[in-house]
């Protein structure tokens, strides 16, 4: 099944009276969306009792729940005890997602700012990899880490990068931010050939699999000389990515991602406009 839904809540949840994060389950679904991504990109504060609930509630409504850790996550730092500190962030966040029922932990790699490109990947590699294994010591092995495809050039997290760091263990499942990619790429994803070019090599890297169920963000974005600058809506119509060329692919290649909107404060409302815009090439094919 393919699923839609926001990360964060948009303003429309909070100019219509709702409160908290545990709401939202049943306030996406009966929008028709299938899908949340808790932030935690500031750090893992939510307690247990609230990630239940909000657990509880997707349990109810029929939510993906996934969860963002956080930001500041750096796999490939020159400083042990900085790639010892992120894999306690990632640990936190698996701790909050096991509470939550979150089946995915999307995760940042890095920067390479002040290091070798492929000192960063090498390293960045092993801590993943130790990461994986506390995880499993813990009992976490049944949610999956999803390394993030990141938009500013000087981070670790070109797609190349990113599939290298999959390629570690098969049940590790990219995050492909299309819109960091379209950054990245200096504005490149501008045909559905564009995406279908960049699934072909997730395919040939990773297997059919971990296509098919892909984890995705998806906003237009604006960027400059050094990649992403910030993330707009589907309205900005000046700034690209399109998701019909991107529907278009999903539908080809018969995938089920989980897609996750970075609208900037209209996520959920967006979200929905991307579903109707698959249902559109679905039925078209159809």
């Amino acid at each position: 099944m393919i699923r839609f839904g926001p990360s964060g809540n948009s303003v429309s949840f909070y100019e219509q009276g709702y409160k908290s994060s545990f709401q939202m389950p049943e306030w996406l679904a009966k929008m028709g969306l299938n899908a949340y991504e808790y932030s935690c990109s500031k750090g893992v504060n939510i307690g247990r009792e609230t990630a239940e609930k909000i657990g509880k509630n997707a349990g109810e409504f029929g939510i993906f729940l996934s969860i963002h850790a956080p930001y500041y996550i750096n796999m490939a730092s020159p400083e042990s005890q900085k790639r010892e500190n992120s894999k306690n962030y990632i640990i936190e966040t698996l701790h909050a997602a096991s509470w939550m029922g979150a089946k995915r932990i999307v995760v940042h790699t890095g920067s390479t700012s002040k290091v070798d490109r492929k000192w960063a990947v090498e390293t960045a590699k092993q801590v993943l990899g130790e990461s994986l294994a506390e995880a499993d010591n813990l009992g976490f092995s049944d949610i999956t880490i999803c390394p993030e495809v990141l938009g500013k050039i000087n981070q670790l997290g070109s797609i190349e990068e990113i599939l290298e760091l999959c390629s570690i263990d098969e049940r590790l499942i990219p995050t492909i931010d299309f819109g960091h990619l379209h950054a990245r790429g200096m504005g490149c994803l501008n045909s559905p050939k564009d995406f279908e070019n960049i699934t072909d090599a997730i395919e040939n890297s990773l297997g059919e699999y971990r296509l098919k169920h892909l984890h995705v963000h998806f906003s237009r974005i604006e960027f400059t000389a050094g990649g992403e600058k910030r993330h707009w809506t589907l309205d900005d119509t000046q700034f690209g990515p399109e998701f019909e060329h991107f529907a278009e692919i999903i539908v080809k290649k018969n995938m089920e991602p989980v897609i996750i909107c970075e609208s900037r404060d209209q996520m959920a409302e967006d979200a929905l406009r991307m579903k109707k815009i698959y249902e559109g090439c679905a039925k078209g094919k159809g």
